[in-house]
Parts: C-alpha cells; sequence; structure tokens
C-alpha cells in the first residue's frame, strides 16, 4: 500500500548530492503518477496537539459553535454543522471551522471580480482564546512548508524552482479546516450515501493533511476504485490540486479523493491546509520537458478548469455553499442557476 502511496522524508532534500537527487526523483514520480504521498521528516512536531485543539474546538457547546455560523458570513468562513457543506449536490457528514487569510474587514467596491468577497477576518470563538495564536502559527509554519514543496516540486521536474514564486506571492490564498467527522449515533441509522466527504479533486496548488488515527481518507488509484491512505503519525499526507494540473498540462495528477464516514460511535478528526495562488493570480505553463511533453488536461463537462485562481476558487464554493451563496451572493446563485439550466 505504501508502494502507491510514498513516503518521502523531507530530510532527505538537504542531504547529500545522491539523497537529494533520489528523493526529487521519487518526488517527481509521486506527484505524476499518484498526485498523493506522505510528508515526513519535515520538522513540524505539534502535529497532535493541534490534532487535540481541534476536538477541543469541537467539544465546546454548540451555542459557542454557531456563534461562527458560516451562514452568517459572505466570506464562507466559520463553523458549519453536518451536512452544510456539499460535494456534487450531495450533504458531507461532517463539522467544521472554516479559516483563511486575516484581512481587515472591507466594503466591496462596484464592479469587483466576485472573488474579493473572499477578502476579510476570520471568526473566532470567544470560549477558547488560545484557538486563534495556535492556529496562526501553524499558518505561517505550513505556508514556508508548502512554499518549500512546491519549489521542490519544480526542481524535480526540471522547472526553474522559483517560478511560481510571483503567483503565490505576496499572499498565497490560504485556506484551513478544523473538521471532525462524527460516527452515526446508531448503528442501524440510515447513513446513505454514506460519505463523510464525497469523492472531489482540490482546487488549487498543494494541500498538506494531518488525520487521527482513525483513518477513512481514501484515494483513487485507479477509475473508481479507492485505496485507504495509511495513518503514520506526525506525517503530512500530501496531494496536489487542480491548478498545479493546469500549469502541467495533466502531467501532474490533481487525484480524485474522498473520506468515508466514521462507524457508529467513532469520531474522525483532521485539518487540511490548503496552499494556493493569490485570489488574481493566472496559471502559466510551466517550462519543463516533462510539461511540454503532457497530453494536456482534460476538461470534465460539470468541472470546468479556470487558470486565475480566484475564478477556479469561487466555481468550488458556489458548488459546495449554496445556503451562504443564495444568501449573501444572489447574482452568483443566479449566474450559476443559468449555467446550470
Amino acid at each position: 500500500m505504501t508502494d502507491r502511496l510514498p513516503v518521502l522524508d523531507l530530510r532527505d532534500a538537504a542531504g547529500p548530492p545522491e539523497d537529494r537527487a533520489d528523493f526529487l526523483d521519487r518526488l517527481r514520480r509521486a506527484i505524476h503518477e499518484v498526485g498523493f504521498f506522505q510528508l515526513v521528516g519535515h520538522g513540524i512536531e505539534d502535529t497532535e496537539d493541534m490534532l487535540e485543539l481541534s476536538r477541543r474546538f469541537f467539544a465546546l457547546p454548540e451555542s459557542d459553535r454557531l456563534a461562527l455560523n458560516i451562514l452568517d458570513s459572505p466570506l464562507f468562513r466559520g463553523y458549519s454543522e453536518l451536512g452544510r457543506e456539499h460535494t456534487k449536490g450531495i450533504p458531507d457528514q461532517r463539522q467544521q471551522l472554516d479559516i483563511g487569510p486575516e484581512q481587515p474587514a472591507r466594503t466591496p467596491e462596484p464592479d469587483e471580480p466576485s472573488y474579493r468577497c473572499l477578502i476579510g477576518p476570520n471568526e473566532w470563538p470567544e470560549a477558547m482564546p488560545e484557538l486563534r495564536p495556535a492556529i496562526e502559527s501553524w499558518i505561517t509554519r505550513l505556508t514556508g512548508l508548502s512554499h518549500t514543496l512546491l519549489r521542490l516540486m519544480l526542481e524535480s521536474l526540471d522547472a526553474p524552482a522559483g517560478f511560481l514564486d510571483d503567483v503565490v506571492a505576496p499572499d498565497p490564498q490560504i485556506h484551513l479546516k478544523l473538521l471532525h467527522y462524527p460516527g452515526p449515533t446508531q448503528a442501524g441509522e440510515d447513513t446513505e450515501p454514506g460519505q463523510g466527504t464525497g469523492i472531489h479533486n482540490d482546487l488549487g496548488l498543494l494541500t498538506l493533511l494531518v488525520q487521527d488515527d482513525n483513518g477513512g481518507l481514501q484515494v483513487a488509484v485507479e477509475e473508481n476504485r479507492f485505496i485507504d491512505v495509511p495513518v503514520i503519525p506526525g506525517a503530512f499526507v500530501v496531494n496536489l490540486g487542480e491548478l498545479l494540473e493546469v500549469a502541467t498540462r495533466g502531467y501532474v495528477r490533481a487525484t480524485l479523493h474522498r473520506v468515508v464516514r466514521p462507524a457508529p460511535g467513532v469520531n474522525r478528526y483532521s485539518i487540511p491546509f490548503f496552499f494556493n495562488p493569490r485570489l488574481d493570480a493566472t496559471m502559466q505553463p510551466l517550462p519543463s520537458p516533462y510539461v511540454e511533453g503532457a497530453d494536456g488536461v482534460i476538461d470534465v463537462a460539470d468541472n470546468p478548469l479556470f487558470a486565475l485562481y480566484g475564478d477556479n476558487v469561487m466555481k468550488g464554493l458556489i458548488r459546495s455553499f449554496p445556503d451562504i451563496v443564495a444568501r449573501h451572493h444572489p447574482a452568483l446563485a443566479a449566474a450559476a442557476g443559468t449555467r446550470s439550466s
């Protein structure tokens, strides 16, 4: 199973030349053949502390969590109850806290791009003041790790390591979620369609995920065939997003994945961190011999790919949070209805 989902040690990238060369070769094969791998040796030692912090957040009284209700946020930030976010029109069976770049509140300008509605402050729980500094420290460190990893990926493709620096600098559109997947309350409960998170691929550049020991993440290795991602304590599960697939003309894979709902009485916790371009950044093809020989991205009818990240992320939010779009962005809801009719 680990052959299908390689485990890479980041310390090898800083080792002797032969270790670095082997690391880059394994990295290239992982992002091309699988689109998923596990990363150890990254130097971030508090993954279990962050999972425990997440458990404590979801153990807060419901009133404290609903004070951050994402339905009240035009920025798509805050707390979601079970079934609030949708994948392909089906409610996901998870609770979550969505956090983006912390920026000052602003008044929208007339005729500005729709994606600028995502700029603004986060929602933080008054009942848990320690959550904000812990998450902001985590975001800072994972942003640095993601940038390092992105440059190594480009180097593995024989592209200039800094080619995408201007796409993410100075303000990558990061996105972090605290996720809680509660199992059904009773063994006989009807859990159809049985999804924690439905089948999807990610929108941006790359994702770093820490998961607890209950597992549940599955990756598509063939059409309609999924395998479990093994739990490796302290490791980040890394996968690639649609815009890296666009930039590499399909050489790098944004692989489909899903999360299976836990068994009755089991609670699963995970924390995905999404490292994305600036909202106004447009992806350009990488100058790479691997990219030049690639077949190109296959455009799926119900999932058009946009090179401008802001357009790509709004596409995802419109289909994932229809209630928020209808409440706060009726023009977007109307436009989406027109496109689907």
